[in-house]
């Protein structure tokens, strides 16, 4: 792709500059402004390696003397995963950047330059904080088969609902073979019927139902192996996760997303929590004093917490005492499992920064053992 770029003023020694970027497909957007907010320059690159580094190499000319502080990228989960490691790796810092208010965006208009612009003022007012996924390890290993498993699983869910509602309109001989049977049952007459030529009403629904029970069939295997790379996967990544109650191969990977292959961005419990949407925020309204659950956040991760929440409610002990006492208190199952959800995210961050720290110590042990030597 052709860049464009916009001749940048004299470096000034004390310089230091700030780099917004609008990432998409194929090319990237970047504006710089100044730690005073005064805008610099702009430049469009190829979103490849060579457009990266393009863009590092014109940053530092623009800086001269100075620095810079800090790349505020947008997209940093999509388009721009591939920037944002580019820079890490060698020694930027970048920063997520949301999307941009939409108010703002109808004020003052919206285009690619202006969205620089203002991922690079979000960093400078401090509103883009959040360091981004680096994406290069385990959990992006693990995200990456979850989203082939919740896929198939989707397609397989949706495979069952079609062939049942074919089968209601089925020729009657066909469907009185079929009534009355489980889910099981049902597919394994489906898949082993013979339609023959297809050249009757009778031959095609037998085609039909074939295919999706084959299909059923396929997607379950399918699922089954996606499963058995995510329980290996998690068990050897976070075995203190792992040995929770309640929390399994699917709830241990979705809390795994949420916290990327640098944990360390996720500075407290109460962050993941909030991560999470388990985080309780003020609801109240005249003389009444009350919290709900933020809405916000992975909501994925929420349902997982959900799903682990109802498991000890009905199997762990201490959580059936919990229940009861609060029960007797005057609480409502709904706000139960509310606390319940914000106790557990608070152990699973526990548990995560556990193994994290795990890890980074074997490193450190296996060269002290190698000068003892």
């Amino acid at each position: 792709m052709t860049s464009m770029t916009v001749t940048p003023p004299e470096p000034v020694a004390s310089r230091q500059i700030i780099i917004g970027v609008d990432t998409h497909k194929y090319a990237h957007v970047a504006v710089a402004i100044d730690h005073l907010g005064a805008r610099l320059a702009a430049q469009h690159v190829a979103a490849n390696r060579e457009g990266y580094a393009q863009l590092e190499a014109w940053a530092a000319a623009l800086a001269g003397n100075g620095r810079v502080i800090a790349y505020g990228v947008e997209g940093t989960g999509r388009y721009g995963v591939g920037l944002a490691s580019f820079l890490r790796r060698t020694g930027r810092r970048v920063i997520e950047v949301n999307r941009g208010d939409r108010r703002s965006r109808r004020s003052n208009g919206k285009s690619d330059t202006l969205d620089a612009e203002a991922a690079a003022r979000a960093v400078l007012g401090g509103q883009a904080t959040a360091v981004p996924k680096s994406a290069d390890g385990t959990a992006e290993m693990i995200r990456q088969i979850k989203i082939a498993r919740d896929t198939a699983r989707k397609a397989k869910t949706s495979a069952i609902i079609t062939l049942k509602a074919l089968i209601v309109t089925a020729p009657a001989d066909l469907r009185e073979h079929l009534a009355g049977t489980s889910d099981k049952v049902l597919i394994d007459r489906c898949a082993s019927l013979r339609p023959g030529a297809v050249n009757s009403p009778t031959a095609s629904a037998k085609h039909a139902l074939r295919t999706l029970a084959k299909r059923y069939q396929a997607l379950e295997a399918e699922i089954r192996e996606h499963d058995t790379i995510l329980d290996d996967l998690t068990r050897s990544h976070a075995p203190t996760l792992r040995e929770g109650l309640g929390i399994g191969a699917d709830t241990a990977a979705e809390m795994l997303i949420v916290f990327g292959d640098n944990p360390d961005r996720v500075h407290s419990e109460a962050v993941f929590a909030k991560l999470c949407g388990t985080s309780p925020v003020p609801a109240s309204s005249g003389m009444t004093n009350r919290h709900r659950l933020s809405r916000a956040g992975h909501r994925e991760a929420n349902a997982a917490l959900y799903r682990a929440v109802i498991v000890r409610m009905r199997f762990h002990e201490p959580t059936i005492k919990y229940v009861a006492r609060r029960t007797a208190e005057g609480l409502s199952k709904r706000d139960i499992i509310r606390c319940l959800k914000r106790y557990l995210a608070r152990e699973v961050y526990q548990a995560v920064m556990t193994d994290h720290r795990a890890r980074q110590a074997v490193p450190t042990s296996a060269s002290q053992g190698t000068l003892d030597l």
